[in-house]
Parts: C-alpha cells; structure tokens; sequence
C-alpha cells in the first residue's frame, strides 16, 4: 500500500510544455508529421524521447550542411576564384590548413608563418583543437586531398560539439525540451557549422549553462573559461551574471564560478604564454589591429555616409557603445518587474557584442542560436531572425562573387550587400527588442507563461530578491501578475494555484 508520503495532492510533477499546444506555428508544422500530439497520447513510453529526437535532428541537419559544401569540396575550394562565392560554400577550414602551416607540421604560436600572419590568429583552445584535426589528417597524397580529409576530420569533430550544443539546450529547461529543436533545425546553424571553428566554444557555453541550470557553479565556471581560451565572447555572459547574483544575493556561487573561469583560462593559456608569448598574443593584437570588415555596423555606416572609419576609432566606438550596453542592462536587470532570466540577458550581452563589434562573419550568428532559443523559444520570432541571417548569409557570398569575378559581376553590388547588412541588424535588434519586452512584461515571456520562474537559473530559479531598484522596490515587489499559473520567489520555481482576490 503507498505510503502518504507518496500521495500527497500538494506534491506533483510539473507537465512538460508541448509546444503544439503553445505555439501555432509549431503546431502548422506539425502538421507535417502527423499533426499536433493529442491530449491521450502516452507520453515517456518510447525510445524516442525528446532530447533523444533533438539530438538526431542536429546530426542530419548538420549533414545536410556538408552537402551544401559539397560543390566547394568538389572543386570550389581550389580552382577559380569565385566559384565558392556563387555557391555559398566557403569555408575557412580548408585554405588554413595550409595558410597556417599545419601541412608543413609548424606548431602554432610557437613556429613563425611565412606570409602576412607571422602567428595563427586564434585563441590557444581553438588552437589545440586545429592542431588535433592536423594529426588525425593523413599526410600522403596532394594538397588538395590533404585539405579536403582536413576539412571532413574538422566537420566530424564540430559535428559532435553541434550534437553537445543540441543536447544542452534540450535538457536546460526541463519541461522544455523540445525547444532544443529551434537549434536543431536552425537554417543559419546548419549553413554556417563548417565555416570555422565557433562549434567548439558554442558547445562549452551550452554545456556551461546547463551545469548552472543544475546548481554546479564551479563546473559552469571551468566550462566558461574553457571556452573563452576557445573564444572570447563566452566569458561576457559573467557580466549579467553578475547582476543577477547581486539581485538575489547568491555571492558565494558568483565568485565560485568566476574562480572556476579565471583558474580554467590561465591552465590552458599560461603555458602558451609563457613559452611562446608573441605568438600567444597574435589573436589579441589582430582583434585590436584589424579594420573594419565585412558584416558590421561600421561597415555599414561608413559606406553609406561615404566616411573613412580607423580601426582605432571602430574600437573606441565599439568600447563606448558595449559599455553604455552594459549599463543599461545593469539598470533593466535591477528595475526589472521580476529578475530577468539568465539566459534572456546572456542572448542580449552576446547579441549587443555581435553588433557593436568592427567584423560579423557568417558563422558568428552560431553564437546567438542556442541563446535565442532559449531567450525566446517561439517560433514565429525565432524563424523571423533566423530568416535574415540567411538573407546575410547569401548577401556576403553573392558580394564576395560579384567583387572576384572581374568584369562579369556575378551576385550582389556593393549596394545590395548594404541591405544585407542591414537586414541581418534589424532582424537582430528585433529579436533584442522582443527579449526585452518579455523581461519588462514578464506575463508576456512563454516560459514564465507556463509557471516556470527561470529554468535556466540555477540557484536564482525561485530565489528572493535583496536588491532591486525603481518599480521593482515597490510591492508587488516579485512578480508581475498575468494568467496562468503563478511562481512565488523562494518555492525553488514551482507553480502554485494563486488565490488572491
């Protein structure tokens, strides 16, 4: 017989969200598989489970992205030089294998190159992670065949970080798992996985923000320090972090974390530094010294006004522009109705980066995408963006045609590439503008909708408030009232019945 322990009314497990009860244009698509899963299916009975699901989606879409690079690898990447501009097959992998000496078996930041780049200009992790493709790529044969196994040893690699990052953003919002599937099916990821390297520090930060999710502070903090020797961007999202542990007074776990990251960064880069420091600082004193470059905001400005822009000016710029971000989000985080969800002002200090920096390559919206999905998890918005990326996606290529194929000016003129641009900065600041919305109305945020506080938390899910500033010192002081089942601060994020008149 169960015992009361087993029985208590008060004590249920929450149902997970369907998002083809919750969201009309994934229930159109589901039209496609059957329809939307009805209110008697059996649900947690078969090998298939969602995270299972999102996992295999990631993997055939990330298949279907090699395809697309199939005419590169076929010939594109070698002979003529437009030919993987038209085809929108480019990809970085291939020409730096050779660029950087690693067909010549030279050890990064330790070997001078011939040529214009004296060091390899990547972070140390992303480094390493090179430098493994190199050896596992045969050395026999011609250049060109060398070049094509390195490439296809690098996708098998990234494909594993595109299956962690699917992965981790299933499992971060545990009655959410299906919005794993918004990255898994994300056009832009798909096109833009095998361009570079960003898988690698996209998948540590997934995985970083799923060990927060489950109070791991000191494993998030290694993770993010792990994956800014792989790339800077990852460490900024200790920066809302910060806000939010202020917010709620969770210190300890902060500076576990900020440990965590500072100790993992110094592992891998002390050593690099210390025995080969010119090399070690090529990526900071490139980032610095580089121009302005395709894709970004001054490019933008300084062709349609017709004005020269330094690379010292772009980085004042940028610099001001991050900092004003940076207090704003300050100012939000603080003044918020109810605490801004992590991963919302992660998506928007990422995002705010991405557009105030002096170069936005194709596959840097890779950065964006599991964020995205977990800032704002409907489709609608999240297909709207991902829309112009590729509209981007396709305008840079196009240009780069049109620019490298003499006086027959295959693709896009400089004028449409401007509208690329531009479509990829408001599609962007779209989505920012619509994640603000939800942190400032919070009735209108989905998860919240749903009676979650903020899965992706941690210790901030359901904890109380001690410093808040503004509206949010006011009682209510917690929550913002809107339909539907209602979170109490301190309940560890759990929904319940709200009976006030």
């Amino acid at each position: 017989m169960p015992s009361a322990e087993t029985t208590r009314a008060s004590v249920r497990e929450p149902e997970p969200v369907r998002p083809t009860k919750e969201d009309e244009v994934a229930a159109a698509g589901s039209e496609l598989i059957g329809g939307p899963i009805g209110r008697r299916a059996l649900l947690g009975s078969s090998w298939w489970t969602p995270v299972r699901v999102v996992a295999l989606v990631a993997i055939a879409m990330f298949a279907l992205g090699m395809v697309q690079k199939l005419p590169c690898y076929d010939g594109g990447w070698f002979f003529g030089a437009s030919t993987q501009y038209t085809h929108a097959c480019y990809s970085d992998i291939p020409h730096l294998y050779q660029g950087r000496g690693f067909a010549d078996g030279l050890v990064p930041y330790f070997d001078k190159l011939p040529g214009d780049m004296d060091y390899l200009e990547y972070p140390v992790l992303t480094g390493v992670f090179m430098e493994v493709a190199a050896w596992l790529t045969p050395g026999g044969g011609s250049i060109q065949d060398q070049e094509q196994i390195y490439w296809m040893v690098n996708a098998g690699m990234l494909m594993v970080c595109a299956a962690v990052i699917a992965v981790s953003t299933a499992r971060l919002h545990r009655r959410r798992p299906w919005d794993g599937l918004l990255v898994a099916l994300a056009p832009a990821f798909a096109l833009t996985a095998t361009i570079n390297w960003d898988l690698l520090a996209v998948a540590l930060l997934a995985a970083a923000m799923l060990m927060w999710s489950r109070g791991r502070a000191l494993a998030f903090g290694i993770l993010i320090g792990l994956a800014t020797a792989a790339k800077f961007y990852p460490f900024l999202v200790m920066g809302p972090l910060l806000v939010l542990c202020w917010r709620a007074g969770r210190w300890r776990e902060f500076g576990t974390a900020l440990m965590g990251a500072v100790g993992a960064w110094l592992v891998v880069n002390l050593p690099v530094m210390y025995l080969a420091p010119e090399g070690w600082a090529k990526f900071y004193s490139f980032s610095h010294d580089r121009g302005v470059d395709f894709g970004s905001v001054f490019l933008f400005l300084s062709t349609w006004f017709k004005i020269s822009i330094t690379p010292d000016t772009a980085n004042a710029w940028a610099l001001f522009l991050m900092v004003l971000v940076c207090v704003g989000m300050t100012a939000l985080t603080l003044t918020a109705p109810r605490r801004p969800r992590f991963v919302q002002l992660a998506f928007l200090i990422v995002a705010a980066f991405i557009l105030t920096n002096k170069v936005y390559s194709p596959q840097y919206v890779l950065w964006l995408v599991p964020l995205a999905a977990l800032a704002r998890p409907r489709w609608r918005d999240f297909l709207i963006w991902q829309a112009c990326e590729v509209a981007y996606f396709l305008g840079i290529w196009m240009y780069l045609a049109y620019t490298t194929s003499g006086d027959a000016h295959k693709g896009l003129s400089s004028q449409g590439y401007q509208i690329a641009i531009a479509v990829h900065l408001l599609g962007t600041l779209y989505l920012c503008a619509v994640v603000v919305r939800d942190i400032l109305m919070p009735e209108r945020d989905v998860v919240r909708k749903a009676g979650d506080d903020d899965p992706s938390g941690g210790v901030l899910d359901g904890a109380e408030d001690v410093f808040v500033l503004g509206a949010a010192a006011r009682p209510p002081r917690h929550a913002a009232h809107f339909d539907g089942p209602q979170v109490r601060w301190g309940n560890g994020g759990v929904a319940v019945e709200d009976r006030s008149p």
